[in-house]
């Protein structure tokens, strides 16, 4: 199967969110995460995720203004390119 690059938005469920990707490079696929729609809330649950994130070699990036200081930001322009140039969007 050739690798695919996937584009997982986090809008609503970042939990559910992490998973996801995480999930999506068990089949070697090339992964990015992007956090949307406000902070990630401080649970075990959450905390698990991301460290499930590391072991899968996902950085996850965001939109929001307020977790910049831990995440890379992206702005609407490398917004737009990062869903262009993937070859897959999954949206949850």
């Amino acid at each position: 199967m050739k690798q695919k690059n996937i584009l997982v938005l986090a809008r609503r469920d970042h939990s559910e969110s992490m998973r996801v990707a995480a999930g999506l490079t068990i089949s070697g696929h090339k992964v990015r995460l992007v956090f949307m729609t406000g902070p990630i809330k401080e649970t075990e649950e959450n905390s698990n995720n991301m460290e499930l994130l590391e072991l899968s070699d996902i950085v996850p990036e965001t939109t929001i203004e307020e977790m910049s200081k831990d995440l890379t930001l992206l702005e609407e322009e490398a917004l737009s390119k990062a869903i262009a140039s993937s070859d897959f969007t999954v949206n949850l």
